[in-house]
């Protein structure tokens, strides 16, 4: 990675993770996203004997996942380098994650013991999910804290009916999904009282193996081709009180925000990364290509190019990290979300910007650009399309 790092607080144990993330990254995490992409057909991708499962289990096996939880700015690091290498992938790692980060909220032993399990599963068996957005609701998801989110028509899709100690759930999830087809868990949003629109939702942890769960086909995009997502089917599932994480739709409309808020932040540190992986790759392709008899780099609008992307991923990478850092202390849905905002649009421009300096390069396959500029492009509408995160967070200005 060609930019200087600025943090002058970095521990020895920072610089230990930097290395490894650096090995980690170039020997497993782009070459797997890169073979990923590649695949026409996305039921190759998470076939078994897949790269996609050596991922998980490497990924598992190098501790990231208990570095992030113990150390707000080595998450940022973390999340910054993998999507350097990976953005589909790094998204795929860290949503697999939620359901049983949410699962030790839970008053219920047996729902906290997933928590457990999953710590000491290396081999990979347990895969998350973060079932939210819906055929008729995505990005507005930030508005369930408003008044407007009170209103009936805005209620969720999956319904959960109460049933004795039991609830039944009906609906389904939409093909967004990010790991939708391959969980063996969901994070799930249900809407218990459609009066209330999405203020009147519940969340639990379940288990995607129930009776009446299906799931549709694995997502054919342009971009981030190497992170799953499909569709989920709930047919008259029924589930436990137990898996409740929050049965209070009020605690659960606040809580919704704070993942909002923590989903928003991933996202800046993960696209910041991916920002400056374009610049590195158009600066290296810049000193090496000559034209008019000399490299590229020489020449002044080549030149100025390459310094307003360089500025323009430092003021994102910037913004994350502080953001990341803040939120683990007050998080702030506005901030969160000014973070996204600017760390997938610059992610975008500078990967634009970098094709240009290639060239017709740039269109070839053959270059690793091509696909962060798709990946980049993915960016602005997943986790929430950027205009309707703007106008939500622009409320709470």
């Amino acid at each position: 990675m060609g930019i200087k790092e600025l943090n002058i607080d970095l521990t020895d144990e920072h610089r230990a993770i930097l290395n490894t993330l650096k090995k980690f990254g170039e020997e497993v995490f782009r070459p797997a996203s890169i073979e990923l992409d590649k695949m026409a057909d996305p039921e190759d991708v998470i076939a078994e004997g897949s790269v996609l499962w050596d991922v998980f289990r490497k990924y598992r096996e190098v501790g990231f996942r208990a570095a992030r939880g113990a150390d707000p700015l080595a998450s940022s690091i973390i999340g910054e380098h993998m999507g350097y290498y990976a953005p589909g992938l790094a998204i795929s790692m860290g949503v697999h994650a939620m359901p049983f980060g949410l699962a030790v909220m839970s008053p219920h032993p047996e729902t906290q013991k997933l928590a457990e399990l999953y710590a000491n599963d290396i081999e990979g068996k347990m895969v998350g999910c973060w079932a939210i957005t819906e055929p008729d609701h995505g990005s507005d998801w930030i508005l369930a804290d408003s008044s407007i989110g009170n209103n009936p028509k805005l209620a969720a899709n999956l319904k959960a009916k109460k049933d004795g100690d039991d609830y039944i759930l009906n609906g389904q999830k939409s093909a967004w999904v990010s790991n939708g087809t391959i969980a063996t868990h969901a994070l799930l949003h249900a809407c218990v009282d459609p009066s209330r629109g999405m203020a009147g939702t519940i969340i639990a942890v379940v288990p995607l193996d129930l009776p009446g769960v299906s799931k549709g086909k694995p997502l054919d995009k342009v971009g981030q081709r190497d992170l799953n997502q499909g569709e989920i089917f709930f047919d008259d599932v029924r589930i436990s009180q137990e898996m409740m994480v929050v049965d209070d739709p009020d605690a659960a409309t606040q809580a919704i925000t704070t993942i909002l808020t923590l989903a928003n932040t991933g996202m800046a540190t993960t696209f910041s990364g991916l920002g400056h992986a374009a610049f590195d790759e158009a600066l290296k392709y810049a000193r090496e290509r000559i034209q008019g008899g000399k490299p590229i780099i020489e020449h002044q609008n080549v030149k100025l190019k390459l310094f307003d992307m360089f500025t323009k991923v430092e003021a994102a990478r910037s913004l994350a990290r502080r953001v990341s850092l803040s939120n683990t202390v007050s998080p702030a849905l506005e901030y969160a979300v000014a973070a996204k905002v600017l760390s997938t649009e610059t992610s975008f421009r500078v990967a634009s910007e970098a094709i240009q300096v290639f060239g017709g390069n740039g269109l070839s396959r053959e270059y690793h650009i091509e696909q962060i500029f798709r990946d980049a492009r993915a960016s602005m509408i997943e986790d929430g399309v950027n205009e309707t995160l703007a106008l939500g967070a622009a409320e709470r200005l």
